[in-house]
C-alpha cells in the first residue's frame, strides 16, 4: 500500500521538474526563475529526489539557468547548491551522464567571476577543490553542434528531446530554437551519428552536423543515411508508461508561457507553492 502512495505522488515531481526545464530552455525565462523565491530552492531539493529522472532533469533545468551569465552568482550562492551539485558527483548510484552534467553545472558555477574580495588564496583553495571534485569528468566529453531540419515550435523541441534522453551517453543539450541547433554534450565514445539516427526516428526532423572549416566558417555536414545501434539509456528508469506522459495541451501551455515571460511568472508562482508543499510538510 506505501508503495502505491509514493508512486502517485512520482508524476507530480516530475511533471513539475520537467515544466521547469522546458521553461528553463527559454532564453527569456532565465533571469524570472533565478529571481523567484522559490523555484532555485526547489530545484536543489530537486538534486536529492530519489527518482533519477527527477534529478536529471533538475539538472537539465540548472544548465539552461547558468547559461545565463547574470544568474551565475546567485545560483552559486544559494544555499546548498555547490553542496547538492558535489553529492550528486560522489554519490556511487549517481548514473554516469548524470555525473558528468552534474560536473558540468559546478563547473560552470565554480568558474563564475570571483569577487573582487576574494584573496588569491581563496582562489587557489577553491580551484583546487573544484578540481578534486571534477576529475577528469570533463575530458571524457564533447560538445557536438546539431542544425536540426523541423526543429520549429516547442512541441517539436519536446521530441527532439525526448529521443536525445533515451540514449545512453548523453549528458546534456542547449536548444537554439531561432536558428534550429541544438548544441548536445556527449561522452567522447559516443558516435555523434547516433544523435542523427534519434532525431530521424521522430521522423519529422533530420539532423546535420555543423563544423567549423579551417578558415574558420560554419559548414553543415550531413549524416550517413545508414541507421546507427543505439544503445538506449537503461540507467533513468521510466516511472511513467508512455502514454501517461504529459499530454499535448500540457505542451501547449508551456510555449504559451515561454512567449510570454508575465504567464511564465505565474507559472513560476504555482510551481512555487508545489514545491514548498512537496518539501515542507
Amino acid at each position: 500500500e506505501k508503495m502505491n502512495s509514493t508512486m502517485s505522488e512520482e508524476p507530480d515531481a516530475l511533471s513539475v521538474v520537467n515544466q521547469l526545464r522546458d521553461l528553463a530552455a527559454d532564453p527569456l525565462n532565465r533571469r524570472a526563475i533565478v529571481q523567484d523565491q522559490g523555484c532555485l530552492p526547489g530545484l536543489i531539493l530537486f538534486l536529492d529526489h530519489p527518482n533519477p529522472q527527477v534529478v536529471h532533469s533538475a539538472l537539465l533545468a540548472l544548465r539552461y539557468l547558468a547559461e545565463c551569465r547574470a544568474n551565475r552568482d546567485k545560483m552559486k550562492s544559494e544555499l546548498g547548491m555547490m553542496l547538492s551539485l558535489q553529492n550528486v558527483i560522489q554519490k556511487t548510484t549517481t548514473p554516469g551522464e548524470t555525473k558528468l552534467l552534474a560536473s558540468e553545472v559546478y563547473d560552470i558555477l565554480q568558474s563564475s567571476s570571483l569577487s573582487e574580495m576574494d584573496s588569491v588564496s581563496e582562489q587557489n583553495y577553491r580551484r583546487r577543490k573544484a578540481q578534486f571534485f571534477l576529475g577528469s569528468t570533463n575530458k571524457r566529453a564533447k560538445t557536438v553542434v546539431l542544425h536540426i531540419d523541423g526543429l520549429d515550435d516547442s512541441s517539436r523541441r519536446n521530441l527532439c528531446e525526448e529521443a536525445l534522453l533515451k540514449i545512453k551517453g548523453v549528458i546534456s543539450f542547449t536548444f537554439q530554437m531561432a536558428v534550429q541547433r541544438c548544441v548536445v554534450r556527449i561522452r567522447s565514445d559516443l558516435k555523434a551519428e547516433a544523435l542523427a539516427t534519434a532525431i530521424a526516428s521522430t521522423k519529422v526532423m533530420k539532423a546535420q552536423q555543423v563544423v567549423k572549416s579551417e578558415s574558420g566558417e560554419e559548414m553543415l555536414v550531413p549524416f550517413q543515411d545508414t541507421p546507427v545501434e543505439v544503445e538506449q539509456n537503461t540507467d533513468l528508469p521510466e516511472y511513467l508508461p508512455e502514454d501517461e506522459s504529459p499530454t499535448k495541451e500540457q505542451d501547449k501551455a508551456v510555449s504559451r508561457v515561454g512567449s510570454h515571460p508575465e504567464g511564465a511568472a505565474s507559472w513560476l508562482s504555482t510551481a512555487a507553492n508545489f514545491l514548498s508543499r512537496s518539501f515542507y510538510w
